[in-house]
C-alpha cells in the first residue's frame, strides 16, 4: 500500500460488519428507506488522520452500496461517520476510492 493510498480489497470481517451496521442508520436517513439486508462483503482501508473504510455492502436482491466511513483517531473520541456512499452498485463493481 502506498502512503495515503488504499489497501487491496479484502473479504469483510466481523469488524467491517460492525462498522457498516454502525453507519447504517445514517445511510437509511440519507436514502429515505430501510435496508432489511445489510451485509458487508469486502472492504479497503486508507490511513489518513484516522482511517477511511471503503465497504461494499449487499442490501438485498442484486443490489449493493459502497460506503466511505471515517474513523477518527482514538484520542479524538468521535463516532464513526458515513462520509459518502454510492448506490445502485452490483456485485461485480470494483470497490474504488471516491
Amino acid at each position: 500500500m502506498l502512503c495515503g493510498g488504499t489497501s487491496a480489497a479484502r473479504p469483510a470481517t466481523d469488524e467491517t460488519q460492525k462498522i457498516a451496521e454502525e453507519v447504517k442508520p445514517q445511510l437509511e436517513e440519507k436514502e429515505g428507506k430501510t435496508f432489511d439486508v445489510f451485509t458487508a462483503v469486502e472492504f479497503k482501508t486508507q490511513v489518513v488522520a484516522g482511517t477511511n473504510y471503503f465497504i461494499k455492502v449487499h442490501v438485498g436482491n442484486d443490489e449493493f452500496v459502497h460506503l466511505r466511513v471515517f474513523r477518527s483517531l482514538p484520542h479524538e473520541n468521535k463516532p464513526l461517520s458515513l462520509h459518502s456512499y454510492q448506490s445502485s452498485k452490483t456485485k461485480h463493481d470494483e470497490l474504488a476510492f471516491f
